[in-house]
């Protein structure tokens, strides 16, 4: 009998009945536990039968280029100390893989979330979250924490970038991610049950639960003011179809509803998610969550981990201090602040999902896998991603003459601005480190690099990141095409209520479309102010979101060997004082450009 829940032939329910009557208490809360890898020592995870082990991306660039079989050599280390442990109940290694598998060097990176809203194209999402979950799979990862389903209502939210768009519509088509990362549950698959099909498919994760795209003013971890419909429609409908994907778990977002804080929010977790939705795989915290629902933060850590286990909360992200998480959590059983039907509850959705990915069978790295990281197959992927996440803004001053498609044989050409020459610009935040970084930080083409392949060998393109009037009039250049965006960032470090264009992108843009017909291509996360006398001076606007690694599919369509497909993912203001003004579904701000609104060469405008 004690074996039922080593026999891959007996139902999953059985094994996880098996496998919970034979834990201790310390056991259970073992497993509820999720630490990061810097404290993961052999003694916190066989003595402590730790259940997971995540990553936290450095907050800067090191010199170690540390690839996907250092990454698979490591957590192997982390699992054979786990299957050492008494019962022998592996652990889940988790990482913030929201791009691709960003923070590994040499990996496929993908554009962001608001670029793939831009597609429409739920079949291309799904493909990327196949080619991100065998990229995982052959670094050693299980888990990702991934996707973002959040709504955003506001560009200056710092993780506007990891929304597909401000329409919930098109951010529940997005939720193919799912599907792609876990594998397609079969029809009469159970409402609620997680699924992750084989050893080669990842635990995904539908984030921030719920409304945290919907902050007063796109203040990250803000307050959302909503009434409980409202939530319903707008933020946690697509929920409903990650749920009904099969998604393993979810995590609970750091900001607030009407004023209570979501890590302690026993019934939207609770009563919505687990009751009415029928979510049965683990609801998981974000990153020390739970100690903000005390201030001064995690004063009272004993009533942060009452509050928040009680409210619904399985796995904790500790992530440093997980004998002070167990031994609190052991004592508020004890004395009966925490039922042990709650503990129970939690343990059994996370041995649910550890079964259902195979993870007793299948506990260590598949090497075979290691050939798909960056391979050419992912990467021609991520390339059409970009091809088709482009929105084309402006085509000509004069409609009659458009300027794109873009001379391949032109005499010369001008390549300037801050981004056209960085792989760490183009990627933005969550690459290689949390908040990202300019410079060569991983394997991909620049725009600069994908201009020069694309022309003719007897066309010149010369860089200049800041020229001069003096270049310019010195110089007889055909065209110029100007990079310009923003420096990556992520989650409150992205908050910016001014959204202007950073690093004199304008003052560039003034000097070179003064002298040369300019195609501007902007890199951002998000909408951002564009003056009318800016956008007059310029002959074509493109916007190219955070496209990754690929820098060719820029160049695949404004030379003309595609033409444009995507639509904007969200309204683009005329100023930052009409955000505070804007109405659900009525553009009665006059925007500089609608929803769905993008150019093609073939025609005049399209909208979806």
């Amino acid at each position: 009998m004690d074996s039922v829940y080593k026999n891959p032939a007996e139902p999953i329910e059985a094994r996880i009945k098996n496998l919970l009557s034979l834990m201790t208490l310390k056991e259970k809360i073992g497993q509820m536990t999720q630490i990061e890898r810097s404290v993961a020592t052999p003694s916190a995870i066989k003595d402590f039968t730790i259940g997971s082990v995540f990553c936290a991306p450095p907050n800067s660039v090191t010199s170690e280029k540390e690839v996907s079989s250092d990454w698979a050599d490591m957590i192997d280390g982390f699992q054979k100390l786990a299957l050492e442990s008494r019962l022998g109940i592996p652990i889940i290694y988790g990482t913030d893989a929201v791009h691709g598998n960003n923070n590994v060097y040499g990996t496929t990176i993908f554009p962001h979330n608001v670029a793939l809203g831009a597609t429409r194209d739920a079949e291309l999402i799904q493909r990327i979250g196949a080619a991100t979950s065998l990229e995982l799979r052959a670094s050693g990862i299980h888990y990702t924490f991934a996707p973002c389903v959040a709504v955003c209502k506001d560009p200056r939210w710092g993780r506007c970038y990891e929304s597909y768009s401000e329409n919930t519509e098109i951010v529940r088509k997005m939720t193919s991610f799912v599907s792609g990362l876990q594998g397609q549950p079969p029809d009469n698959h159970p409402r609620g049950y997680p699924f992750v099909a084989g050893r080669n498919k990842i635990i995904a994760c539908a984030k921030h639960f719920v409304g945290d795209g919907g902050t007063e003013k796109g203040v990250n971890e803000g307050n959302t003011i909503l009434s409980y419909e409202d939530l319903e429609k707008i933020h946690m409908a697509p929920y409903v179809d990650c749920i009904a994907q099969g998604v393993s778990t979810i995590m609970v977002s750091y900001s607030s509803w009407n004023g209570v804080k979501l890590h302690g929010h026993h019934f939207l977790i609770n009563e919505i998610l687990k009751e009415k939705l029928g979510f049965k795989g683990f609801v998981i915290s974000d990153w020390e969550g739970i100690d903000e629902l005390c201030q001064p933060y995690g004063s009272d850590y004993r009533y942060c981990i009452s509050t928040a286990i009680n409210a619904g909360i399985d796995m904790v992200m500790v992530p440093f201090r997980c004998e002070k998480f167990m031994e609190e959590l052991t004592s508020l059983v004890q004395s009966g602040e925490v039922p042990i039907v709650r503990i129970d509850d939690a343990v059994e959705r996370i041995l649910r999902v550890k079964f259902i990915a195979e993870l007793f069978e299948f506990p260590l790295t598949d090497r075979s896998l290691l050939d798909t990281v960056g391979c050419k197959i992912h990467r021609d992927l991520a390339r059409e991603a970009v091809r088709k996440s482009l929105v084309l803004l402006k085509n000509g001053k004069d409609p009659s003459k458009p300027f794109i498609p873009l001379n391949k044989k032109a005499k010369r050409i001008l390549v300037s601005g801050t981004h056209a020459n960085d792989i760490g610009y183009q990627c933005g935040g969550w690459t290689c480190t949390k908040y990202g970084s300019s410079g060569q930080i991983t394997i991909g083409t620049t725009i600069l690099d994908a201009v020069k392949e694309a022309v003719g060998h007897e066309t010149e393109v010369i860089y200049e990141q800041y020229p001069s009037t003096n270049f310019i009039e010195s110089n007889e250049f055909s065209f110029a095409i100007v990079a310009i965006g923003e420096a990556p960032y992520a989650e409150c470090g992205g908050d910016n209520k001014e959204l202007v264009i950073p690093f004199n992108g304008p003052k560039i843009i003034n000097i070179v479309a003064d002298k040369i017909p300019t195609l501007v291509i902007l890199i951002s996360g998000r909408p951002l102010v564009l003056e009318q006398s800016l956008l007059e001076k310029m002959e074509a606007l493109v916007a190219a979101w955070l496209p990754g690694t690929e820098g060719q599919g820029i160049t695949d369509v404004v030379f003309g060997d595609h033409d444009f497909k995507g639509k904007l993912p969200m309204t683009w203001f005329r100023s930052v004082e009409h955000l505070d003004q804007h109405v659900e579904g009525v553009n009665s701000c006059d925007p500089l450009f609608p929803l769905g609104y993008g150019l093609t060469c073939n025609k005049e405008n399209s909208y979806d």
